[in-house]
């Protein structure tokens, strides 16, 4: 398809609980979208409560993408997203209907705007070390190391994540190269669709934080601790899996572990999910040519549409049931 001919593409972007699936969804009925997840948690089947995964009712009647397309055991990364996104995003095109890609994986949506960088192979020797001594060491100081040798990657992981502080020690252990350096030369290209970005978030961080707290006391009343314990008795899942590694999941499952009682799962799944929209609102501020909305502002949709519909005029496919 001729870049001339591509539908624009529409990226709606936000911190976790902030109302993203609804207006998505209703964005789409509105100008005959289909909906891409940019969502690194929703694309495993069985985890839906934590997940806050849209059910049928909720998807409205959209068409939804890259949702429950795999098993927790199987890992799932940057790359892969970018290539079935954009497969989908082609499709959506051939059908005259306008993607729409919704979710707060930020990592997936950069991948998109510009590009993958070509890090080195993963390094079974290096990674089993790193393993060894995340357990004899502890993260804190995998942390600490990453800090002296890429304060830019540092800045940018948080310090409870150690997947990615192995994977960006063991970059410049293989490469003798920070993680930083290489995003910092040219990657795959970037796409050649038109972008329109719309950002949502509640008005202030207090009120988002409430929100945090009541959904996630809701998710445990849905059934949370069960659906985690169906995965953790399944045997063949660890909590160093990145399904399982996902913000109230691996809260739930070190509480099942017994490393934890009740409440302290419960203040430690709040807190890290909010540590998460804090990151998301890092991404999100980099963001500058985008339209900003406010969580349950009245008449969203309509201002919504007012941004959007002018921008739309051009693609032929919209402009044909328009």
């Amino acid at each position: 398809m001729k870049p001339s001919s591509l539908p624009p593409a529409i990226f709606l972007m936000g911190p976790t609980a902030s109302g993203k699936t609804a207006l998505a969804v209703q964005l789409a009925q509105a100008i005959g979208g289909e909906i891409i997840s940019v969502d690194s948690a929703l694309v495993y089947k069985g985890m839906d409560i934590g997940t806050a995964k849209p059910s049928n009712e909720e998807r409205g009647g959209i068409p939804h993408h890259l949702i429950d397309i795999l098993d927790p055991a199987e890992p799932y990364s940057t790359g892969r997203f970018r290539t079935q996104a954009l497969a989908l995003m082609a499709e959506i095109g051939r059908r005259k209907k306008i993607p729409i890609l919704a979710g707060g994986t930020m990592l997936y949506f950069n991948a998109l705007t510009h590009g993958l960088a070509e890090l080195p192979d993963a390094d079974p020797e290096v990674r089993a070390r790193l393993d060894r001594e995340l357990e004899k060491e502890g993260k804190e100081a995998l942390y600490r190391r990453l800090s002296e040798i890429d304060l830019e990657s540092a800045a940018r992981i948080h310090p409870n994540d150690p997947q990615r502080i192995q994977r960006a020690l063991e970059v410049y252990e293989i490469s003798g190269r920070s993680l930083t350096s290489f995003f910092q030369r040219p990657g795959t290209p970037a796409i050649p669709y038109r972008i329109i970005r719309l950002m949502i978030a509640p008005m202030d961080r207090v009120r988002l934080h409430e929100i945090i707290a009541q959904r996630f006391l809701r998710m445990l009343e849905q059934g949370l601790v069960e659906e985690v314990e169906a995965l953790y008795r399944r045997g063949d899942l660890t909590d160093k899996l990145p399904s399982i590694r996902a913000v109230g999941y691996r809260q739930v499952w070190a509480y099942l572990q017994g490393e934890y009682d009740y409440k302290t799962m419960i203040e430690k799944g709040i807190a890290a999910t909010r540590q998460l929209a804090k990151r998301q609102f890092t991404w999100l501020r980099r963001e500058a040519d985008g339209f900003s909305y406010h969580t349950g502002e009245a008449e969203l949709l309509r201002k919504v549409l007012a941004d959007v519909k002018p921008r739309l005029g051009g693609y032929r496919g919209y402009a044909s049931e328009a």
